[in-house]
């Protein structure tokens, strides 16, 4: 048994089917059909129910596909990992970050990273915290850049940065020549938010909690600059950080007297799942960009 019939047997258990299995391997039939025999012959069980030229994975089939796979998977793992031992960086990260952070932290920190890691590559997910969040847990990012939500989970967040959180208003509004503001000065103003499921929403509610304050919600919005364009319709007010692009809104930006007036920003990963050599040099990297 080699590593080729294993993965000759997980392309037939997929397709159920020796035509299009022997299609999809790019190797003839026969020569397909002769190593599953072989398979079986070495594992002295058949793995499939045969009807004619209709074959199915049969429960004895099902059993070592499942182990097959784990396999595979291992196999493939230690290839990367010898891989990155010669050359680091080697591999795909599948990175999730908040939209906020798509207008310059992200395409900063890729291109300073692919500066140390020319051969790291990346999938990119942009989305709010609770989606990242769903997506991390269920194992389809391996790393996120988010504000810390409450989870269940064994995620692990650690801190990288902090962000403060300005008062925007329309340039005509009653605060727009001040300088800086409590939040008791526009606590009972109409407030664009982002909606609920996302962290900065989190720390606006929770700043206004502690301000002993109840959010007036007027509209909600998916991403920060649809929140700069409803502020300077003069729809509310609004707290964000500071973002590219921010100056080309007829608004005021005004910094606010008060401790929690922030977010904080961290790296967020599964404390229990398997992290490929590539995705702990890119954390590490992280790490330290962050740091620095």
């Amino acid at each position: 048994m080699d590593f080729i019939s294993l993965m000759y047997f997980k392309t037939v258990a997929k397709y159920e089917n020796m035509s299009r299995a022997s299609e999809h391997l790019h190797v003839s039939q026969p020569a397909l059909s002769k190593s599953i025999a072989l398979l079986e012959e070495n594992l002295g069980v058949t793995l499939f129910d045969r009807h004619g030229r209709s074959i199915k994975l049969n429960r004895y089939g099902k059993f070592f596909l499942e182990r097959a796979e784990v396999i595979l998977r291992e196999y493939e793992r230690t290839k990367e990992e010898l891989a990155n031992m010669v050359a680091p960086g080697h591999g795909e990260v599948s990175l999730g970050f908040m939209h906020t952070l798509g207008l310059e932290v992200i395409p900063s920190l890729l291109t300073n990273v692919k500066k140390v890691y020319p051969y790291m590559k990346f999938q990119l997910t942009q989305s709010n915290s609770s989606v990242l969040m769903e997506k991390l847990e269920l194992g389809e990012l391996d790393l996120c850049l988010i504000s810390s939500l409450e989870t269940n989970s064994d995620v692990v967040w650690e801190k990288l940065w902090e962000e403060e959180l300005f008062l925007i208003v329309p340039i005509h509004h009653p605060l727009s020549d001040k300088k800086l503001v409590k939040v008791s000065e526009f606590a009972q103003d109409p407030f664009i938010s982002i909606k609920k499921g996302n962290s900065l929403r989190k720390s606006v509610d929770e700043l206004y909690k502690k301000e002993g304050f109840h959010l007036n919600v007027a509209f909600d919005g998916e991403e920060v600059h649809t929140v700069a364009g409803l502020v300077e319709s003069g729809l509310g007010v609004s707290l964000i950080p500071k973002i590219k692009g921010l100056e080309q809104y007829q608004l005021k930006v005004i910094q606010v007297d008060a401790v929690d007036c922030k977010r904080e920003i961290g790296l967020a990963y599964l404390e229990h799942r398997y992290l490929s050599s590539v995705s702990k040099q890119f954390a590490d990297y992280i790490r330290g960009y962050f740091k620095n």
